[in-house]
């Protein structure tokens, strides 16, 4: 579940703790950590993720993909390029080609 939030969607933390007891400084945490996540690009959304779940250590992918919605797949991704020396300069926020195509490519069916 995700919330709009001045045109960012903020995802909503599963995690027990959230659930039953919303107002704890585990769930504020939680929300703070979010609402970053919510303003970063896609890039340093992994970045911060694979960051934070490194930090964790053991079990840090699953509860940073409970936490911000990301696939682990993802989180993982960031932690293998933090891992990267050095770190490559983001001109490009995806590959060339990647993503969705643009819309005025797209052929409407018949």
């Amino acid at each position: 579940m995700a919330l709009e939030h001045s045109q960012q969607v903020v995802h909503v933390c599963a995690c027990t703790t959230c659930q039953q007891h919303p107002h704890s400084s585990v769930a504020q945490e939680h929300r703070r950590i979010n609402r970053l996540v919510a303003t970063a690009d896609e890039r340093t959304r992994r970045l911060l993720a694979g960051f934070l779940a490194h930090q964790h250590g053991h079990g840090g992918i699953a509860l940073f993909s409970r936490i911000t919605g990301l696939d682990p797949d993802t989180i993982s991704r960031g932690q293998r390029e933090l891992r990267r020396i050095p770190l490559e300069p983001a001109h490009r926020t995806r590959r060339s080609g990647a993503g969705r195509p643009r819309a005025e490519k797209k052929v409407p069916a018949s």
